[in-house]
């Protein structure tokens, strides 16, 4: 089986001007829910460490070939496919790059010949390839080729190799650049999850100007995801409507939710009880309404001062 990534030097998943905000913030959130669960809290953690510029730098004198071989390399070992091989190409070619998913070890990834001028890119390229491949030995896979892609791009991001991707991100007034599905600034919102779970600030590693602002930006969406009620750490907007909806709860006496906000009310053996998402990993939660408690999410193992 073969796969293609559509996005390349000049362009993202189809051309014209780059998306931005975030179209695609729900399924990037199923995508990281659905990679704690099938890694588990172990898993996740044998990727604390982000691969290193130094890893996957490629400058402009290196051997095309050689070079792509050993950034190859350094992504299967970060990604923690030591027996996988990955032979690397150069082709004309309408998407960036393939890979062939088969049984391996050896796997084929064709990349678009315009990364023979786009060479600091590779590895962002590549990063995204290999990841197709981790996650077809993992079994896991969005229906959909659209959904399917985000997944890759938020499982490539969660896992430490995708700040390159957000770091091939360039426009100007007359040109633009980026690869993958997923807007720059949802880049940032996953880049900002998993610097919440292992406290790694991978800005200082940007080259691309354009990098930084949306990492922020998406920072700062991933941040209102642990401000939300019944966290402790909601703001009293957001404790108000909370309140007034657990008292409609009430009064209604069974399932309730809301409109416009994460949480949901139902009733168990006479007992109001609150659903939420866990803001590490969007695993749902259920807790009993009786004020203050600490809750521990069972996938991520995040513990969460709440007020029912």
């Amino acid at each position: 089986m073969t796969h293609e990534s559509a996005g390349g030097p000049e362009d993202g998943p189809a051309p014209g001007p780059v998306v931005h905000g975030f179209p695609h913030i729900e399924t990037v959130r199923a995508a990281i829910t659905a990679l704690h669960r099938r890694l588990s809290y172990d898993g996740v953690q044998g990727y604390a460490t982000s691969v290193l510029p130094a890893d996957v730098a490629f400058a402009d004198h290196d051997d095309l070939h050689l070079g792509a071989q050993r950034v190859a390399r350094a992504l299967v070992g970060h990604l923690r496919l030591p027996d996988a091989r990955m032979i690397v190409g150069f082709r004309a070619m309408r998407h960036a790059a393939s890979v062939e998913l088969a049984a391996g070890p050896e796997y084929f990834i064709e990349l678009n010949d315009r990364f023979r001028a786009h060479r600091r890119d590779i590895g962002a390229a590549l990063a995204h390839e290999i990841t197709h491949v981790l996650l077809h030995r993992l079994g896991l896979a969005f229906p959909g080729t659209r959904d399917n892609e985000i997944l890759t791009d938020t499982v490539t991001t969660y896992l430490g190799a995708g700040w390159l991707l957000l770091d091939a991100f360039r426009e100007d007034g007359v040109s633009s650049q980026k690869l993958g599905y997923l807007t720059p600034e949802e880049f940032g919102y996953v880049l900002a999850k998993r610097a919440a779970v292992f406290g790694e600030d991978p800005s200082p590693w940007f080259t691309s100007p354009q990098a930084y602002p949306a990492y922020r930006a998406g920072l700062a969406r991933a941040r209102r995801d642990g401000e939300q009620p019944p966290l402790v750490a909601a703001g009293w907007v957001g404790r108000l409507r909370y309140a007034k909806d657990r008292r409609e709860a009430r009064e209604r006496g069974g399932a309730w939710a809301a409109a416009g906000v994460p949480y949901s009310f139902e009733e168990e053996g006479g007992a109001l009880r609150v659903c939420f998402p866990c803001p590490t990993c969007g695993q749902r939660i259920r807790v009993g309404v009786r004020g203050r408690v600490r809750v521990r999410c069972a996938v991520c193992r995040t513990v969460l001062a709440c007020d029912t």
